[in-house]
């Protein structure tokens, strides 16, 4: 029994010293924005000729946010004839598959795919529209996101340097005024975009591919053999893929693209946790690949170490937790006796200050919206509800590993209002059937 005390104490204070860490790491992010030098983009080259670029977006009964994704595209200031567009439709029910075949038939470089398979998921879905894909540099957008006007030609010039493999624009969610949660996620979106991304970015180290708002090179990525179906977080193992093999992943914090974000905690949580299984998933698969790496410098892979931990130190920081409830009950954790008073000093420090609140509050000043300033307590509950989710999301990519399961891809639910149109001549009954019929369907967006 007091191997395991011994064990547990040690274990508890490894979790308090790596999360003081991670908020250092934050603050000096947060400092390094705010005052420092910025590294500039790449917004002042000038090319007579822009590089072919083909746009992939994946879809998964998306006809109620397709025409959004589809018609800012078309305002995009790109040179339709260096633009091919391929909506990747996977396994639709609704009225995508059509809605995507009238876009084809008025603009000939929209060529959708119908994809009727049983592996339905994105990175196989990229996998197959890569490789009929006639652009030089393959840019992803989810389908509910809205490009602004610049956004293809933004992301695209990077491409002008040879060392770039991949580059992420930032992500903006354009519904942050439905509740609560929605401001909430628009803060963490600029904290991460405008704060983390870009002070990775000005130190060199390792920016992070989003999976959507990004390009990368075709042909590139074809040879590394195209996206693997098994890990969910195809973004993340992008960026490691493209390090760990001497290419560079860079930051557009101008490229700006909006986004829907989730409107209820049911759909955050269940993103929160697919996106933990996926990223841990890579931490096991490139976590000694980082530290082998011939290509990457010293610094690269101290910050390419602790971003793979990122969704990891949750699961860590709730079992020390839980540890810690049992050392008290057992008498084995006296507060106010030698070294303990400073393990929960740093626990207080740690989770009552949340590390990202360095982040957030000065990316609410660099944008602008400082009244948000007053939801930032509201990060507490926060971290608590992302440490389960995430917690579970950890778990799951520990039993893909030991069980070898085939990974299932799930789409966000979507909450933009459908358009209801009717055919001349529909009965006011008929109207009304089809509006009750929506109106159950939006209710049932969670089950």
């Amino acid at each position: 029994m007091g191997v395991v005390i011994i064990f547990f104490k040690a274990y508890v204070l490894f979790v308090i010293v790596m999360i003081l860490v991670y908020t250092v790491r934050h603050y000096l992010f947060a400092v390094l924005r705010m005052t420092g030098k910025q590294r500039l983009y790449y917004n002042d080259i000038k090319s007579s000729q822009m590089k072919s670029i083909t746009v992939l977006i994946p879809m998964h009964n998306e006809e109620a946010v397709l025409n959004n994704v589809l018609d800012s595209l078309l305002q995009c200031d790109y040179d339709k004839d260096l633009l091919e567009i391929i909506p990747i439709d996977d396994n639709s029910t609704d009225k995508t598959e059509e809605m995507l075949d009238e876009y084809h038939r008025k603009y000939e470089f929209i060529r959708p795919i119908h994809r009727r398979c049983p592996d339905r998921g994105k990175p196989v879905g990229l996998n197959d529209a890569m490789k009929i894909a006639t652009g030089e540099i393959i840019i992803v957008f989810d389908a509910d996101y809205r490009p602004a006007k610049n956004m293809l030609r933004e992301l695209a010039i990077a491409f002008e340097d040879p060392e770039v493999g991949a580059v992420m624009g930032r992500v903006i969610p354009y519904n942050t005024n439905k509740n609560i949660l929605t401001r909430l996620i628009n803060m963490e979106r600029s904290g991460g975009y405008q704060v983390d991304q870009q002070a990775r970015y000005n130190l060199k180290t390792v920016p992070q591919y989003g999976g959507t708002v990004g390009g990368f090179r075709k042909d590139l990525m074809l040879e590394m053999g195209g996206f693997n179906p098994l890990v969910l977080a195809e973004d993340t193992e992008l960026t490691y893929r493209f390090f760990t093999n001497g290419w560079k992943v860079i930051y557009a914090n101008t490229a700006e693209c909006y986004e829907e974000s989730p409107e209820t905690w049911t759909v955050r949580g269940r993103q929160i946790r697919r996106w933990a299984r996926g990223h841990n998933q890579v931490l096991f698969r490139y976590l000694f690949r980082v530290l082998v790496s011939p290509y990457m410098n010293f610094k690269e892979k101290v910050d390419g170490i602790m971003l793979l931990f990122v969704y990891a130190i949750p699961a860590f920081f709730l079992m020390a937790q839980i540890i810690s409830v049992m050392l008290f009950f057992l008498g084995e954790m006296k507060i106010f006796e030698g070294w303990w008073v400073l393990i929960f000093i740093g626990v207080y420090n740690s989770f009552g200050n949340f590390a990202p609140f360095f982040q957030i509050g000065s990316a609410l000043v660099l944008d602008g919206i400082w009244g948000e300033a007053f939801l930032l307590p509201l990060l507490l509950f926060n971290f608590y509800f992302y440490m389960w989710h995430i917690s579970l999301g950890f778990f799951d990519a520990i039993a893909d590993v030991v069980t070898k399961r085939k990974v299932k891809w799930a789409k966000t639910v979507r909450f933009a209002e459908k358009k209801v149109v009717f055919a001349e001549g529909t009965s006011q009954e008929e109207r009304e059937n089809e509006k009750k019929q929506l109106e159950k369907e939006e209710q049932n967006k969670e089950s």
